[in-house]
């Protein structure tokens, strides 16, 4: 699933050139894991860790999911040492989330009519209500894997697989806030 945008674009969707490098080393890493290439894996987890710590808040959940991604990763090609602190500081940054998203914004997308878009004019607060169980929800799933994941056993290459063919198949269309958080909560390895 390549994805082209130009920097015009992904500006007025409010991202940037490190918004889509780190969902792609993020997708491609999880699809390596999947296929049983570790190394390949651990290199694109690596460089999703080097964009989030350089370009993203502190309590950005794509943050947590790189630095878990890393560790997980790590500990599947034997190389525990620091393991269990990648763990420990992903799960630490999955738990301070909520400011960042808080400060999400419900993406605009009026549907098949100019009738459904006046009832998301005239209904704006519901729907942004709506996103916002939405997001909550996700967040619950992450953290719910996070908790797993510190003393749990290593992602089997099947269930990495899983992720990238639910990502594939959920992925929006648009850039937007929703996308962010999505990636970081479907493309997060699970514990097996």
């Amino acid at each position: 699933m390549a994805e082209s945008w130009s920097v015009p674009e992904l500006l007025n969707a409010g991202w940037s050139e490190a918004d889509l490098e780190w969902e792609t080393a993020l997708r491609n890493g999880v699809a390596a894991y999947g296929a049983g290439d570790s190394t390949t894996a651990l290199e694109r987890f690596g460089r999703c860790v080097q964009l989030a710590r350089a370009q993203f808040d502190a309590h950005d959940p794509r943050l947590g999911t790189a630095v878990a991604n890393f560790g997980h990763c790590r500990r599947a090609v034997d190389q525990e040492t620091g393991t269990v602190d990648l763990l420990r500081e992903a799960c630490d940054i999955w738990a301070s989330c909520d400011g960042w998203v808080d400060k999400l914004t419900a993406p605009r997308s009026a549907r098949s009519s100019l009738f459904h878009m006046r009832m998301e004019q005239r209904h704006r607060d519901a729907y942004e209500e709506r996103w916002r169980i939405k997001w909550g929800e996700l967040v619950h799933e992450a953290r719910g894997r996070m908790d797993a994941l510190i003393d749990g056993p290593v992602c089997p290459a099947a269930d990495a697989q899983a992720c990238v063919e639910r990502w594939d198949r959920e992925c929006p269309a648009m850039l937007n806030d929703s996308r962010k958080l999505m990636a970081a909560v479907i493309l997060l390895l699970p514990p097996g």
